[in-house]
């Protein structure tokens, strides 16, 4: 089975930048209730979507102070958890990050590690990307980060 994530959020001043566990050295982070970590988010839903359990703001919502501030990374450990007691295992992600900056190149290997780590699954089952925007739209004019993310599950 094949799922889908997507997640988006924009620029804030005076919070990290945190992506796939990485805090990543910039002038603003992300806004969000959690740590707003984009892509572990993205993964987190194209998890959900596989296995048809809805999405992160069914499991994870942002009306819950439980939740605020958290570590993507402890919501995805807590998905993947849940995927196993719904009778599945994790195949593989294979994701994409678009924001012009900062660049993510240089971070990607870490983030991959982290994103296998927390699944189980080994790091070359894990793909991170980079994209810019060429100057378009609110990523590419540096307003927010938005990311993607396909999971393959199976059943066990």
């Amino acid at each position: 089975m094949v799922g889908f994530g997507y997640d988006v959020h924009r620029f804030a001043p005076d919070r990290k930048f945190i992506l796939g566990g990485v805090e990543i050295p910039f002038e603003q982070g992300l806004l969000g209730h959690s740590d707003a970590d984009v892509l572990s988010h993205a993964v987190i839903d194209a998890l959900f979507g596989a296995a048809g359990l809805g999405d992160i703001g069914v499991h994870f919502p942002d009306t819950e102070e439980r939740y605020r501030g958290i570590s993507s990374l402890l919501l995805l450990e807590k998905a993947v958890k849940l995927l196993k007691e719904n009778g599945y295992m994790v195949i593989n992600i294979d994701s994409t990050v678009v924001c012009n900056k900062p660049k993510i190149s240089p971070y990607a290997e870490k983030i991959r590690d982290n994103i296998a780590d927390v699944i189980g699954i080994a790091p070359e089952r894990v793909s991170i990307k980079a994209k810019t925007e060429e100057g378009l739209g609110f990523t590419g004019t540096g307003e927010g980060v938005k990311a993607y993310a396909v999971a393959m599950i199976k059943g066990i």
